[in-house]
């Protein structure tokens, strides 16, 4: 006698088998259903957890054709060793790619107003600057801006990209911010009048950044309303510094800002392919 298929779904109507990927540590995907999208750093028995670039972390179940993984349709499966994992991360929060060289560098820039500033910038956004060959420059002060963007001379495969101390409407800061229209050059600024600002309260052990009089330098305000010494304000940042160990410890109104100049600089030419200076 013939043996026929308990199944009786016609072919053409049954599913195409998806290929099963391990959910490994620092395995980037997006779940479907929600759009959300970030690494994996637990697998256990039935579930997975993800967390996005912003350290949001969403817990899905393990389900057959339930993720995306670089636009397809995957099945995750529990590792072999599978146990509590995390992946390595840059201080950015973005998946560190083990071996990477730093890239040839763009034409593109990014400039960024005031020392401490690029300090900041260097120690958080560091090792994902050099992954995508940007190379960050200091901007003494925004008086220079015009003539620095004039002597770039930005276009389609050299974008300019600057980050303002103090960016808010009506400022002096916001009016020579505002002269710069090149298409390819983009300004941007944090509202802070300092970048100290810029690093989280609780990341220092203070209940906040203290209110400094008008006319008064606002650093040695800082130092003294906290009983730090005001005589040395460039120790006292690098004390500051040493506390940032990731974006955990900024204000989201410089992440954002930050993270919007990468973007704009490493954005694809006219033409499609990498601007001209990239490898």
């Amino acid at each position: 006698m013939r043996q026929y298929s308990a199944d009786l779904t016609p072919p053409w109507k049954k599913p195409k088998p998806v290929p099963e990927v391990a959910a490994e540590p620092g395995l980037v995907v997006e779940e479907p259903g929600t759009g959300f999208c970030g690494a994996v750093i637990r697998c256990e028995a039935g579930t997975v957890t993800l967390e996005d670039r912003f350290g949001k972390h969403r817990v899905f179940p393990l389900e057959p054709r339930g993720f995306l993984l670089e636009g397809r349709v995957v099945t995750l499966v529990r590792p072999p060793s599978a146990g509590p994992v995390r992946p390595t991360r840059t201080a950015s929060g973005s998946v560190a790619v083990p071996g990477a060289r730093a890239r040839v560098a763009r034409a593109g820039r990014i400039y960024v107003e005031g020392r401490h500033d690029a300090e900041l910038v260097e120690k958080v956004w560091g090792d994902d600057l050099r992954v995508e060959g940007v190379v960050v420059e200091y901007l003494e002060g925004v008086d220079d801006l015009p003539s620095i963007v004039a002597e770039f001379a930005p276009g389609p495969d050299a974008r300019l990209g600057v980050l303002v101390d103090h960016l808010v409407p009506g400022t002096k800061e916001w009016r020579i911010a505002r002269s710069v229209t090149s298409e390819h050059a983009l300004v941007v600024g944090h509202p802070y009048i300092d970048i100290w600002e810029a690093v989280k309260p609780a990341s220092l052990g203070i209940p906040g950044w203290p209110r400094v009089p008008h006319g008064q330098d606002w650093k040695t305000g800082v130092c003294r309303a906290l009983g730090w010494p005001s005589d040395n304000t460039g120790a006292v940042w690098q004390a500051i510094l040493k506390q940032v160990d990731s974006y955990k410890d900024l204000e989201p109104e410089l992440l954002g800002r930050v993270e919007e100049l990468i973007d704009f600089v490493t954005a694809a030419g006219p033409s499609g392919g990498p601007p001209s200076g990239g490898a």
